[in-house]
């Protein structure tokens, strides 16, 4: 059979698509080949968000939206293909995370939403997904579950490492030399950035944090932040926008005696991520060498020069020094899971989601 996977994360920063195709060796370790990024619609990432929270007619928008997921990673599946001179037959299976809408491991559940049967039907591939709810039925959280590909592909006997991955929600896993690995979600990342950035300037992300650096850290409001009961709970624990939304900051903002500047807040916030990762790093992963950063943070100079100022003696640095681009890590990592599954092998760390124990991931939708 093929070792040829398609790995496709779209994430909590609903910014798009990343796919990429990758070879795996008979111990897991891949090979990556090709990459292709699809961007969301403006109509899709607000049909996403409108989601988050419960409203009307829910189970007909949800499926709706499914449908058009789906062929958008089918979109995203046929131009990695064509890039990379591949056919459907080449694939032993498309890996999708799928969009999550709710995460609520409180109660049981967490959903990512995409019609994985119609993403099947349109690419002609066989099609893996649906990796969280088995962690979730053994007691976990369902997340996170890249550090069990980070312990593979990252761990290193000569120095003790975190790889921090900064996405829409920040998490960690620390790979250090004689230890098991342990992994968690540490708080916001770029979510709460972005939506203010957008809110106030009409860009999408802050580029390279400039806006922040412009303003000044409003003491009152991080100090308000940091309280947030999440952060000093005991892990294994997982969080997403279920918690970290705009009614949470608005709460905090409305609480304060006068509203800050808007340039003021967005500086705030860039400490608020900077201070939950590296207080992570400090509590949980003592003697640690070395942070290296994936996700779309990893391309805010602003934010990594803040954790590093944090985090006295240890090195910054983006995960490319690990020799992998930094925005591509999930999308390997669920490719990986795609293999495991197929390899019937555990695709969890207990330690890291709180399952009961290794657990086989996915669900299969046969082409």
């Amino acid at each position: 059979m093929n070792d040829l996977y398609i790995g496709m994360m779209s994430g909590t920063s609903l910014d798009g698509v990343d796919a990429v195709l990758a070879r795996f060796d008979s111990a897991g370790r891949p090979t990556l080949l090709a990459d292709h990024a699809l961007p969301y619609p403006a109509a899709i990432k607000a049909e996403v968000l409108a989601l988050q929270a419960r409203g009307h007619d829910e189970l007909h928008r949800a499926e709706t939206l499914a449908n058009r997921l789906a062929a958008l990673y089918a979109q995203a599946a046929l131009g990695l293909l064509e890039q990379s001179g591949h056919r459907p037959q080449d694939i032993r299976a498309i890996a999708c995370h799928g969009q999550t809408i709710r995460h609520a491991p409180h109660d049981g559940y967490t959903i990512q939403l995409g019609n994985m049967a119609r993403l099947a039907e349109l690419a002609g591939i066989d099609v893996i997904a649906d990796f969280r709810r088995r962690d979730v039925a053994a007691g976990g959280h369902g997340a996170p579950l890249v550090p069990a590909f980070q312990q593979g592909a990252f761990s290193s006997p000569d120095e003790n490492r975190v790889i921090l991955n900064i996405g829409g929600i920040s998490n960690l896993a620390r790979l250090h030399a004689g230890q098991d690995a342990i992994g968690f979600d540490c708080g916001p990342g770029n979510m709460l950035m972005d939506a203010w950035c957008l809110r106030h300037t009409g860009q999408a992300y802050d580029d390279d944090g400039r806006w922040a650096a412009s303003g000044r850290i409003h003491a009152p409001l991080l100090a308000a932040m940091l309280a947030e009961p999440y952060l000093s709970q005991t892990p294994p624990k997982s969080t997403g926008r279920d918690l970290f939304d705009d009614a949470w900051l608005e709460a905090r903002l409305s609480a304060l005696p006068a509203p800050p500047a808007a340039a003021d807040v967005q500086a705030t916030l860039l400490a608020f991520s900077a201070r939950c990762a590296a207080d992570a790093i400090a509590q949980h992963c003592p003697g640690n060498e070395a942070v290296y950063v994936c996700g779309g943070g990893a391309r805010n100079r602003a934010l990594l020069a803040a954790i590093g100022s944090l985090l006295p003696g240890q090195r910054v640095a983006p995960i490319e020094e690990l020799g992998m681009p930094a925005q591509l890590i999930e999308a390997v990592a669920f490719a990986w899971l795609g293999w495991r599954f197929n390899q019937r092998a555990p695709g969890n760390l207990p330690a890291v989601t709180g399952a009961q124990g290794p657990r086989i991931l996915g669900a299969l939708y046969p082409r």
